[in-house]
């Protein structure tokens, strides 16, 4: 046999021939050492991370999960520090405001703080140079009021508008004006304590539409009109009418007070009792497309309309 025949034979049963060549053991064809992952390096595992598990071929099993760490909450009781409470009201920057807290400019409910990093609360009465600051962006809410709610922000006074407001916002708005527990009608909340301050001063025209438990006599119909006195207090009213194709015992009241309570005053001194009082505009602000117990927030349009009052 030749020895071309027997390097045929050879490739025929997969054994290389005597002129094959050898394959090379470098670049990376070198056989892998087999190393037990359980073999003792001398080194201690870190306790903080996980163990790691391997099947019998030395497989990890699973997957390498990171340690847990827990973090630390901040509690919003713990209150926010006076500097950023007065940059964000949009007084200065936090640096600023520092300065600002050092010179005795700035107090909280009544006293001069110049502490840094002292904190308050978002109830706390914060004023710089005697005005009150506000970190939070003023914000205004109408509610059209149904009956049986008190207007208030205590919780001892049972179901209150802040209930149906209470997702309205984040802000710590409160009712301005008032209406009776069985008024209803439009009321409106805000933040803003210039906003309050400037129309408890010269108030905001309501109307109202009230229903008596009988018709009203033209010539008490007059005198409201005209104005009179009551225990020695002079009562005035905007306008006032019959409300048209409805019973005489049905009035439109226009008022600038800012409470309701003048209402009954008035009719029940001329021996009326008051059964149904509803608030059907606000300054410009009407109930247009606000169901009974719905809220919504003022348009900068509607709060541009104030500033016309």
């Amino acid at each position: 046999m030749s020895a071309q025949d027997n390097y045929d034979r050879g490739r025929g049963s997969n054994k290389p021939g005597k002129n094959a060549r050898k394959k090379s053991m470098a670049r990376g064809n070198a056989p892998l050492k087999s190393e037990s992952p359980n073999r003792n390096t001398g080194r201690q595992q870190d306790p903080a991370k996980p163990k790691l598990k391997f099947d019998k071929t030395g497989k990890e099993i699973g997957r390498r999960e990171k340690p847990v760490r827990e973090v630390k909450k901040s509690n919003p009781e713990d209150g926010i520090r006076l500097n950023k409470y007065i940059a964000n009201s949009g007084v200065c920057s936090r640096r600023e405001a520092d300065t600002y807290i050092a010179t005795g400019l700035v107090t909280v409910n009544g006293k001069i703080v110049n502490e840094m990093g002292y904190k308050v609360q978002l109830t706390d009465d914060v004023r710089f140079d005697g005005r009150r600051l506000n970190p939070e962006p003023n914000t205004y809410i109408l509610l059209n009021k149904p009956k049986g709610f008190a207007t208030t922000d205590s919780n001892a006074k049972g179901m209150t508008v802040m209930d149906l407001v209470a997702n309205a916002t984040t802000a710590k708005i409160k009712p301005f004006g008032r209406l009776g527990r069985n008024a209803t009608g439009l009321l409106l909340f805000t933040n803003d304590d210039e906003f309050v301050q400037k129309f408890t001063k010269k108030g905001i025209p309501r109307l109202f539409h009230i229903e008596l438990d009988k018709n009203l006599k033209a010539e008490h119909l007059k005198k409201i009109k005209e104005g009179f006195t009551i225990e020695g207090k002079e009562i005035t009213v905007e306008e006032i009418s019959y409300v048209d194709n409805s019973p005489k015992s049905e009035i439109g009241l226009k008022i600038k007070h800012t409470g309701n309570s003048i209402i009954r005053t008035i009719f029940e001194h001329l021996g009326y009792d008051v059964v149904r009082v509803d608030c059907v505009t606000l300054g410009p602000l009407t109930k247009k497309d606000l169901p009974r117990g719905r809220w919504r927030t003022l348009t900068e349009k509607e709060l541009n309309m104030f500033s016309m009052i």
